[in-house]
Formats: C-alpha cells, structure tokens, sequence
C-alpha cells in the first residue's frame, strides 16, 4: 500500500467525522440551549450511538469478512450514517411540537447512525491493517486519525458560520450537504482502490470461503478465546475509560481550581489537542523505528497516568502556567497512548491472516466505543458524588484524575503484558522454523 493509498482511505475517516460531530457537537448544543431540553437527553442520546456499537461493529465487520469485499461496505454504510443523521435533523423541529414523538424519532435516527459509523469504520481499517506494510502502521494509524480530527474541524468551522441565523430548515440543510459530500467523497476515494491493492498486494486473506462464512458467534467465540486478542480488548476497554473521563471535566476545573475564564479554559483545550496531535506525528515518525507499537502504547499510558497525578496535585501549587504546562504534556501523552495503540490494533489484525480482519476489529471497536460512552458519563457523575463526599469541587475532580492515572496505570500493564506475548510468540515462531530447517536439512 502507497502513502497515497493510505491518505485516501484516511478521507473516508474524515468523512465519518465530519457526520459524527454534527451530531454530538451541534446537535447536542441545539437540543439544549435552542430546544431547552436537559443535557441528559442528548447525552443518553450519544450514548446510545456507542452501545448499539457494542453488537454491529463485530456483527458487521465478520459481514465484511464473509463476503472478501469491504468497500460495499463502507460505501453502504457511509449512506447509513448520512441517512441516520438527517434524521437527528428532521427531530429537532419535531421535538419542539411534540417532544416525545420528535425524541422517539431521534432515538431511532442515532442508533442508524451507530450502524453506520460500524458498517463503515470497520471495514476501513480492516483494508489499511490488510494491506499497510509493518513500518506502515504507525504513520497509518496517525494519518487517519489526524484527518478524522480535520474533518471535526472544517465540519465544525463551517456549520458555525452557516448555521447563523439559526434556523431548523438551515440546519437540515446543512446536515444534509455534509452527508451528501460525505457519501461522494467516500465513492470517489474507493473507487477502485481495494482492486488495485488486490493485483499489487499479495492476497492478505489466505483462507478457503467456508471457512470465511463461519457463523458470527463461532467465529467470535473464537476470536475472544486468543489470549492476545482478550487482553487487547480489555486494554482498549480500560484505556479508553480513563481516556474519554476528561472530556466534559478538564475545562470546568480549570475553571474552578485557577478561576479562569470560559475563553482562558477553550484556549487551554486547544493546547490539550495541540500536544494530542504533537504526540501522534512524534510516535508516526518514531514508533516505526525504535522499539514495539504497543510498547509505546504502554509508555503513552504510563505519561497519561502521570499528568492525572500532576493535574490532581496541581491546585495546591496555584499555579497557571504548570497547569498549562500540565494539560499540553497530558495531550503528549494521549497522543503517544492513541497511535501506539492503534498502531497495534492494526499489527494484531493483520499479522493474524485468518479472515477474521474485520471482525477482530470489530470487538477492538466495540470495547472502544463502549468505554468511551461510560467514560463520558461516568467522568462527570464521578465529580459530583466525590464533591459530596469530599465536601470541596476542587477535591472532587482530584479524586476522578487519581482514578482515571490509576485506569492508565493499570492500562500500561495489559499493553506491556500484550506486546511480550506477541513478542513470545514471534521468537517461537522463529526458533520452530529454525529448527525445522535444520530438521529439514
């Protein structure tokens, strides 16, 4: 696979961003403030998105195993998540003459878009972990999630500018022009591309077609019966707890421990997102070099755990500028954490050549999707029981930084623990052809 291959399998992730953060980002705002719904709607909402993941992303990406073909796939489901998110639009006025009816209808339009962001996202990476060269990972697993966080922001830049004046019919027609783009920009970039790689690439999926068309709870059984690929997953699962808790904590506290503003708080966000990116193109350009993927994956999850710390302890120094410090070098750390682990996800699929790449990708995805979704929830709820129990806000948030260091504590375990049993098994592989050969000979 070309480096140009893989930047346009990484617009396709773009693609499915810029759907997705209409709908969690815009959408969300309008339900609260234009609609005055309360913000549990929207998030229940969300949530629901993620855990109707937790059955289709491996339910969907075994689908795109059996039929040796994912760019139907994707197409199909890239037309799923447009579909899906005009029909969180068409809610929103529905919602103001009746909310019941209007919620029902978005309810039933986010989880199509649950199915959506699994019928597509799956399958792509299960092409790139296919196809991408070893060395090639790194810099994949980086490229694709940069022009996912591109996507987020000329989504975000250009739905702000168009949605004023705000109106209901503005909005559907905005959703509807991002999931039309969306749609023919993801045709476009397919075209022909998984055909080619086929007569450039050796076959990555050497496996008879019954063999393929294995019942979903067999092949998934089976799946989670490896030990790498169980611990992998709880590694996901764990990480991604800790990792998505600070996403509605971190600029409130900045706001209650120094008493910044709103604007002084967004600013600090950005730097978060700025080492984010800083720490992803650092691991790219390294990680394909010097040492394992999930060893970095490991290191990133140890730094994270060790910024929650500093960020926990930081209030005692009143200090705003070691809190700035703090909160870039914590996006350093994600970053790391996010590529490694990518990194990884891809090496375990693809090294496996079994015809299980979707699927296996799938369950990661799942355990992804999930923590996300109770990490967002738990995150805030955590805050305010250890307010109460703590008595101060400041200590509250301390308490949930110490938990989420702790769950990346425990993450840079099972990463290291995954990394040398692959490595274990790489050398045994090798010391049995060896001995084979000299059999042999």
């Amino acid at each position: 696979m070309s480096w140009v291959q893989i930047v346009r399998l990484g617009l396709v992730q773009a693609c499915i961003g810029a759907v997705v953060v209409l709908m969690t980002a815009t959408m969300n705002r309008v339900m609260v403030v234009e609609l005055g719904l309360p913000a549990s709607v929207p998030g229940a909402l969300v949530a629901l998105h993620f855990a109707i993941q937790l059955y289709l992303r491996p339910r969907l990406g075994h689908g795109s195993d059996a039929t040796g073909s994912r760019t139907p796939w994707i197409i199909g489901g890239m037309a799923t998540l447009a579909a899906g998110g005009i029909g969180v639009a068409l809610a929103m006025p529905l919602i103001q003459t009746s909310a019941w009816l209007g919620i029902a209808l978005a309810a039933v339009s986010f989880v199509v878009l649950g199915a959506g962001v699994s019928a597509a996202g799956t399958p792509l990476l299960a092409i790139i972990s296919e196809y991408a060269r070893p060395t090639q990972r790194a810099g994949a697993a980086a490229i694709t999630w940069i022009l996912m966080i591109v996507g987020f922001i000329i989504t975000t830049a250009s739905a702000g500018r168009l949605l004023d004046p705000f109106g209901f019919e503005r909005l559907f027609a905005i959703t509807a022009g991002v999931g039309a783009v969306a749609v023919l920009v993801t045709c476009a970039t397919l075209f022909g591309l998984e055909a080619r790689l086929r007569t450039l690439a050796p076959a990555p999926v050497a496996v008879p077609a019954a063999e393929r068309q294995t019942q979903f709870r067999d092949a998934l059984r089976n799946v989670w019966q490896e030990p790498v690929a169980r611990t992998f997953a709880v590694f996901i699962l764990v990480a991604m707890l800790a990792y998505s808790a600070q996403d509605l904590i971190l600029e409130p506290f900045g706001g209650i421990a120094f008493g910044l503003s709103a604007g002084e708080t967004t600013k600090i966000a950005g730097m978060q997102h700025g080492g984010v990116l800083v720490g992803m193109i650092a691991t790219a350009l390294i990680g394909s070099r010097l040492g394992s993927l999930r060893l970095w994956a490991a290191a990133g999850c140890a730094a994270s755990a060790v910024m929650f710390v500093a960020l926990a302890v930081s209030p005692v120094l009143e200090s705003v500028s070691l809190y700035r410090t703090v909160v870039f070098l914590l996006g350093l750390a994600n970053g790391v954490f996010a590529i490694g682990a990518i990194g990884s996800m891809m090496a375990l699929t693809g090294d496996a050549k079994d015809g299980r790449a979707g699927l296996r990708l799938g369950v990661f995805g799942a355990a992804q999707a999930v923590a996300y979704a109770a990490g967002v929830s738990i995150g805030g709820v955590g805050v305010d029981v250890a307010r109460a129990l703590l008595g101060s806000p400041v200590r509250g948030y301390a308490a949930v930084f110490s938990v989420e260091a702790a769950l990346f504590l425990v993450s840079a375990v099972l990463a290291y623990r995954s990394a040398s049993d692959a490595v274990a098994g790489d050398v045994m592989r090798t010391r049995g052809e060896m001995l084979a050969a000299v059999v042999n000979n």
